[in-house]
């Protein structure tokens, strides 16, 4: 009789059980959960309303139900030719749904929350504003750097062209016995580490005097009378009628 009592764990009820591993930890957190959804419709039904709770409830049902004969500005209505549906005023052009309630629940006064909306599109003004300025010194700082280093590669450019002019300036010269430059800086001077005399210094500052294009120029125009040579050609012509019949200009420009 005892081994009758005893499960039998050969039978097809013990057998047909789920023996997945984790499966009752997932069953009983279900069940934990639904549990706690219960309780809280229960706690939600048994709780007592506040009392606004209980004014708006009372209030949307009033405002969702349309009136009736019990009303009495709505019976004075109907015996002036009213009827449920129709527009107000004698041609039919006035309003047909009453004029809804804005109700003010908060305990902030009259003008207040247009007062907060108004400074809110002020503060998004300026940070706009703020914006705008800020996109314009960008923009303004990245075209000051554009023209900058456009600056640096035409001085760069100059810098190479003069020094061309010079080499070829001190190669035509040297070809007619030319021994002295007109200036000082028409040919490259070697470095010396010797000290200069009072003459060399003083060229030197009248030298320094002019800037790069201009001496490119000088140079240039030098070449072209004195030597038919033509910098941006590259090209030694026969006579001054000859460079002004076959070459373009006398800047890089009309060389382009």
């Amino acid at each position: 009789m005892e081994g009758d009592e005893e499960e039998d764990y050969m039978s097809d009820l013990f057998l047909k059980q789920d023996v997945r591993p984790g499966l009752p930890m997932v069953r009983r957190v279900k069940e934990a959960i639904q549990k706690e959804e219960k309780q809280k419709e229960a706690n939600e039904k048994n709780r007592q309303k506040s009392i606004k709770e209980k004014e708006k409830e009372r209030r949307d049902l009033v405002l969702k139900s349309a009136l009736g004969n019990e009303n009495k500005g709505f019976a004075l209505l109907q015996k002036m030719g009213y009827k449920s549906g129709q527009a107000l005023g004698k041609s039919g052009e006035g309003i047909v749904e009453p004029i809804p309630l804005n109700i003010k629940t908060g305990r902030s006064g009259l003008g207040h929350e247009e007062l907060k909306k108004r400074k809110a599109e002020e503060k998004l003004e300026n940070y706009r504003q703020k914006l705008h300025i800020k996109k314009q010194a960008n923009e303004q700082a990245a075209d000051q750097f554009r023209i900058r280093f456009k600056t640096k590669q035409e001085e760069r450019k100059m810098e190479g062209d003069l020094r061309k002019s010079q080499r070829a300036c001190q190669q035509l010269d040297m070809q007619k016995d030319i021994d002295v430059p007109k200036e000082t800086w028409f040919w490259i001077e070697p470095e010396e580490d010797d000290k200069k005399d009072e003459e060399d210094k003083e060229d030197e500052c009248t030298s320094s005097d002019l800037s790069v294009s201009e001496k490119l120029r000088i140079l240039t125009a030098y070449l072209r009378e004195e030597h038919f040579y033509c910098i941006w050609c590259g090209t030694t012509y026969e006579d001054s009628e000859d460079l002004s019949s076959n070459c373009p200009g006398d800047s890089a420009a009309d060389h382009d």
